[in-house]
């Protein structure tokens, strides 16, 4: 097959109506929800959705990086986009815009697995944070993540460069009420910066779901009702506390450390 079998568009003006919907994808926490379609920038999550088995809707590409790279993206995706360079940095949430980019169909909501190692996301809101706690899941071997309401859009632009592509590899169940874990049939663990057994010296249910809480409020009093067992990580330090994707980390990485 050709290069010239996939469609490639030219796209010189803003007004372009493609322009205007990557434009909403690049720099909106949840326009992925209205479009139905998931904007991936940069050649190393395109890369991570590729070795995933994913075929993109549309490839976007720089006129001057489509000019070197064709022959080797040419049939990534259904159809191409070449843009001319000074148009790239309207489509780019980056500061310094990455030459090329993939538009995904969003996956289909899976349904929750209740006998799945999972990790649980309350409220927590720093995009950074959500996407650094999946590429730590996606590590360590927790396959599902259930985020519940109030807990920063994981498919957003900001998460999805935080993950690294670990999105690709998990099930990712969004904006879910607090009831829905009453659907799992394994522990889960909460943590905290003051109560609760010291990770160090706590055997940990395996498999489990722990749950991570808001940076400043962690977590809800009515998970903490739900839980199975409350953990503390020691600070010997005497810092108030860990940032969560720092503790998440900690605590999977526990648990991969009970099933040696």
């Amino acid at each position: 097959m050709s290069p010239q079998s996939v469609p490639v568009t030219h796209v010189t003006s803003r007004d372009n109506p493609l322009l205007k919907n990557l434009r909403k994808l690049s720099q909106g926490n949840a326009a992925y929800r209205k479009q139905g379609r998931v904007w991936l920038e940069g050649d190393h999550l395109c890369r991570a959705a590729l070795t995933r088995g994913l075929k993109p809707a549309i490839a976007v590409f720089s006129e001057s990086f489509w000019l070197l790279a064709h022959a080797q993206w040419a049939h990534a995706a259904i159809k191409n986009i070449v843009v001319s360079d000074p148009l790239l940095p309207e489509i780019s949430g980056l500061e310094s815009p990455a030459r090329m980019g993939f538009v995904l169909e969003l996956p289909v909501a899976p349904e929750l697995l209740p006998d799945a190692a999972s990790v649980v996301l309350d409220r927590v809101q720093d995009a950074g944070n959500v996407g650094s706690i999946l590429r730590s899941a996606s590590v360590f071997g927790f396959r599902q993540i259930i985020a519940l309401k109030g807990t920063a859009a994981l498919w957003s632009p900001k998460v999805l460069r935080a993950g690294m592509g670990a999105h690709f590899a998990l099930r990712l169940v969004e904006g879910a009420e607090a009831d829905v874990l009453g659907a799992l049939k394994v522990p889960l663990v909460v943590t905290s910066s003051h109560y609760g057994s010291f990770l160090d010296s706590q055997k940990l249910p395996v498999p489990c779901a722990w749950a991570f809480g808001h940076e400043g409020q962690g977590v809800s009093d009515e998970l903490i009702a739900r839980a199975s067992l409350q953990v503390r990580i020691a600070q010997p330090g005497g810092e108030e506390s860990l940032n969560v994707a720092a503790a998440a980390a900690i605590c999977l990485h526990a648990s991969t450390l009970t099933q040696q």
